[in-house]
């Protein structure tokens, strides 16, 4: 992770990502898989990750809800969007948010770019560009 990065986590507690976002990891991912398919690879790779909780689902919106526990002892929220963006084509974007009014040094951003490689993985035959 860069200098940059950790600067930005300094004052900022959340990350979120978007199809236009100027980072390209943090940019939404795509799979060739069908809304309600994507909603349950993803739902249940998302219940077997060491140090998540899952807090909540909302099948017919397509979010879950996580919390993780930093080092330091901070909580963070985690929502998971799953979105049809054809019938067999859906898209995930990712918010993350420490609770506290401190920065979170950047651990936002990790956790993203964390839940994105083990989602990746999972899905990996499945993954699009753009």
């Amino acid at each position: 992770m860069s200098l940059k990065r950790v600067l930005v986590g300094i004052v900022r507690s959340q990350e979120g990502t978007s199809d236009r976002a100027k980072d390209p990891k943090m940019k939404t991912r795509y799979y060739n898989l069908s809304r309600d398919k994507a909603w349950e690879e993803i739902s249940s790779t998302l219940k077997k990750i060491p140090g998540y909780k899952v807090l909540h689902e909302v099948p017919s919106v397509g979010e879950i809800t996580l919390e993780k526990r930093t080092s330091l002892g901070r909580t963070v929220d985690i929502t998971v969007s799953v979105l049809s963006v054809g019938p067999v084509r859906s898209a995930v974007d990712m918010y993350s948010a420490s609770r506290g009014s401190m920065g979170d040094l950047g651990a936002n951003y990790r956790i993203i770019l964390n839940l994105f490689s083990t989602l990746d993985k999972k899905l990996a035959k499945y993954k699009t560009t753009s």
